[in-house]
């Protein structure tokens, strides 16, 4: 990891300027937006997260078999295989309650604030709230003993 390419982190920068451009041209960093998808009244999304999905995919199909390392961080490709357990299946609930309430995931968050949303400082917090509390919650568990920590 010490071995980065210099132009890593511009790099970086420039896919976060991309990628919240791309949210607020699509509109999909307003939360009404978002939330009517989830009502099944806006199908916006659908394309939005289709047309992602298509250069991800296009990307991780093809960049393996250009090179066996990362241009910028020089890792080797290698997939990371992660159980479906009770943890992905709770946690994922308790994500999707959390998007379905606020209407917004949380990169689309920081790009709703670039488009004036200021209210969105609400949700970003109960976001680090949450993610705080996991955090301690899973580090006491941790010292309590591999029984009661779950399935990691």
């Amino acid at each position: 990891m010490a071995d980065r390419h210099p132009l890593f982190k511009p790099l970086i920068f420039v896919g976060g300027l991309i990628f919240g451009f791309g949210l607020g041209f699509s509109h999909m960093a307003r939360p009404e937006v978002v939330l009517q998808f989830l009502q099944f009244e806006d199908f916006g999304l659908v394309f939005v997260m289709f047309g992602a999905a298509i250069v991800s995919g296009v990307a991780f199909a093809v960049l393996p078999r250009i090179s066996d390392r990362a241009p910028l961080t020089g890792d080797a490709y290698e997939r990371r295989l992660k159980a479906f357990d009770r943890n992905v299946l709770i946690g994922g609930g308790i994500f999707g309650v959390g998007w379905g309430l606020s209407g917004i995931c949380p990169g689309a968050a920081y790009a709703s604030l670039g488009v004036g949303n200021v209210t969105i400082l609400w949700a970003l917090a109960g976001m680090f709230l949450g993610a705080y509390a996991q955090g301690y919650w899973r580090s006491r568990a941790a010292d309590a003993g591999p029984a009661v920590t779950g399935a990691d």
